[in-house]
């Protein structure tokens, strides 16, 4: 099977589930992720962001999703994460990529129309589908950084002339989630009011939620038994995504829950064995830890298990 877009994808989701999109950097977040998509029999989404093809590089990361598909036989979309310009985003569908997203949500209401619909000419004239962003999530992911200050709802009315004017195929908006693993301070809190409103101007238009980790506390734990430094570490909670799921949310973000459940076994694997030093040895769990965490979020969370 050759890679996909996300457009069947969120077509069958719509009102019933959500697709993940988990961040990939290297050859073990790869395996762990598609063997996970592979045994629930569910789509997925890569994304790659900008430190990722910094870190691994664009031609690594595309052979490796490409074994995946080979191996792996499930509908696997490619996705730019977050990207910050044109350029950027040519280079990916150009590169081979079957989805990007330019982020435009740092300009101005204008700016953010006009560069979106730039993104979108290029890429439908290519099969290539585009997400976009409107409002402002609060938080750290790679080179993205907007403070609690500058972080901004999203506003329903806006959206639906942002949708309509630059033809994008699905929006990300901002409801209270936020990026890394310090989401809330206090009880978490979603604005539903915002998406229902959101939905109801932009009937059957594909929403994502960005910074959807649960930062599961599970692997805070681990990572602060076995010398992590992690004091009040909090996501959002698998009822609230679940929920989103079918409320016309068909992609949820997830980065921090695949490096918190890499990083607790690799802790916890040194602990216990300071005289291993073979990189096989400790990626091993940690590959499996996180295959365990994405199929319990693709089977409890986001519901898309046996979609394939």
């Amino acid at each position: 099977m050759p890679l996909v877009t996300t457009k069947e994808m969120f077509q069958k989701a719509y009102g019933n589930y959500a697709v993940g999109a988990f961040n990939v950097n290297n050859m073990e977040i790869v395996q762990g992720i598609t063997e996970a998509a592979m045994e629930e029999n569910a789509p997925v989404i890569l994304q790659v962001s900008a430190g990722a093809r910094k870190y691994a590089k664009h031609i690594y990361l595309m052979k490796l999703i490409e074994a995946a598909v080979a191996d792996t036989g499930v509908p696997i979309a490619v996705h730019l994460d977050h990207g910050a310009d044109f350029e950027i985003c040519k280079d990916c569908i150009d590169g081979g990529f079957t989805s990007v997203m330019i982020d435009g949500s740092k300009y101005s209401f204008e700016e953010n129309v006009e560069l979106t619909k730039r993104v979108v000419d290029y890429a439908h004239e290519r099969g290539v589908v585009v997400e976009a962003e409107l409002g402002k999530l609060a938080g750290i992911e790679d080179a993205v950084v907007v403070s609690e200050a500058d972080a901004a709802f999203t506003d329903p009315d806006q959206a639906a002339e942002f949708v309509h004017r630059t033809g994008c195929d699905s929006l990300a908006i901002a409801i209270g989630t936020s990026h890394g693993a310090y989401k809330f301070k206090g009880e978490p809190k979603l604005r539903f009011d915002i998406l229902e409103k959101v939905t109801k101007v932009l009937p059957n238009t594909p929403i994502v939620l960005h910074g959807a980790s649960t930062v599961m506390p599970e692997f805070v734990k681990q990572c602060n038994e076995y010398g992590g430094q992690l004091p009040g570490a909090q996501g959002v909670p698998e009822d609230m995504l679940h929920k989103a799921g079918t409320m016309g949310v068909c992609k949820i973000n997830i980065d921090t829950d695949l490096r918190l459940a890499m990083t607790a076994s690799i802790r916890k694997f040194f602990a216990e064995h300071p005289d291993k030093f073979d990189p096989r040895e400790y990626l091993s769990p940690a590959r499996a830890a996180i295959k365990d965490m994405v199929k319990h979020k693709m089977r409890d969370v986001l519901g898309c298990s046996g979609k394939a």
